[in-house]
């Protein structure tokens, strides 16, 4: 299995990233997985001693250019084909390598995403999803979280349906249960989205959809995987990441529940939907959370999710 991991990207990078490779080597002996380092020789030489020991788990991949956090994002790409995101599409493309993680421009990550190794057939619109922690210190999935801020009923379908073969699959949830997030219980509530969808989840009888959910169930062992569109989503996941930064890190609550609201903990989150594995996550990330986006990557690779997805989303032939 080979992994490539942009170390250019992020606030600290290359220093974070590398660290997060040395960490991951450190704790994690899998001969099978080699991971492959996209970035610039020069900026990286200070850093890349830390791995000496483990020359034999990875190799380096030049790529001279970067991809500004603040850059538009089809512009850059199309202007820095040697930057380490676009060269990291471009493995990934010809096969080179099985998955791709970045915590650099989240547009640009999107755009190669889209149109280097594209949509899975039969898959309206690709969606990111999150792990959002639960007290009984498992996760729950909310989808989509932050790309697709204006939905159709048929998106959120198919997001229940990502949603939950993500979850069966790599997370070993067993009819893992989908719930329509929503302002009440009662069919019939919430927008004129929520009401459209609510029926065509109830009548799936490829899903174990629970019904409406509520924001106090996010939390809760209520539903495995939370559908909703982006706008929604994203600002449950941004008030989530509050939460750990107010209580954590500014007023010091010491709580195993509240750590698992650390976004290091997941490392990154999954565009589901594409014909590759592509991870993304914050530009603040640290070491850890870099270590945890690869063995996110290995399971994806590892339970062949993008083979189930294109079986799953087949078009009937004519």
């Amino acid at each position: 299995m080979k992994i490539g991991l942009d170390i250019m990207g992020g606030d600290y990078a290359p220093a974070e990233p590398i660290k997060g490779v040395q960490m991951y080597f450190e704790q994690v002996s899998d001969p099978s997985v080699h991971l492959l380092l996209i970035g610039d020789a020069n900026a990286c030489a200070p850093y890349l001693s830390l791995l000496d020991t483990y020359q034999h788990r990875f190799t380096f991949v030049e790529a001279a250019e970067v991809i500004g956090m603040h850059e538009h994002p089809t512009k850059a790409l199309k202007e820095k084909p040697n930057s380490s995101i676009a060269v990291g599409f471009g493995l990934l493309l010809k096969g080179k390598i099985d998955a791709f993680i970045s915590a650099g421009n989240t547009g640009a990550m999107m755009v190669g995403a889209m149109y280097t190794v594209k949509a899975v057939e039969g898959v309206l619109r690709p969606t990111i999803a999150t792990p959002m922690p639960r007290q009984d210190g498992k996760y729950n999935f909310l989808l989509d979280s932050g790309i697709n801020a204006d939905c159709k009923p048929e998106h959120l379908v198919q997001f229940a349906e990502m949603g939950s073969l993500y979850s069966q699959y790599v997370l070993g949830v067993e009819k893992p249960r989908v719930g329509l997030l929503n302002l009440g219980e009662e069919e019939g509530k919430g927008n004129i989205l929520c009401q459209a969808t609510y029926p065509l989840l109830k009548e799936h009888k490829g899903i174990n959809f629970v019904g409406n959910v509520e924001g106090r169930d996010v939390f809760i062992n209520r539903a495995e995987v939370i559908v909703c569109e982006g706008f929604v989503g994203n600002v449950l996941l941004k008030m989530a990441e509050s939460i750990y930064d107010i209580f954590k890190v500014q007023k010091g609550f010491d709580d195993p529940f509240l750590d698992n609201f650390n976004f290091e903990k997941y490392g990154g989150t999954p565009i589901l939907g594409i014909n590759a594995p592509v991870i993304i996550s914050h530009g603040i990330a640290h070491a850890f959370a870099f270590r945890n986006m690869i063995d996110a990557a290995g399971k994806i690779v590892s339970t062949n999710l993008i083979g189930v997805f294109k079986e799953y989303f087949k078009q009937p032939e004519a």
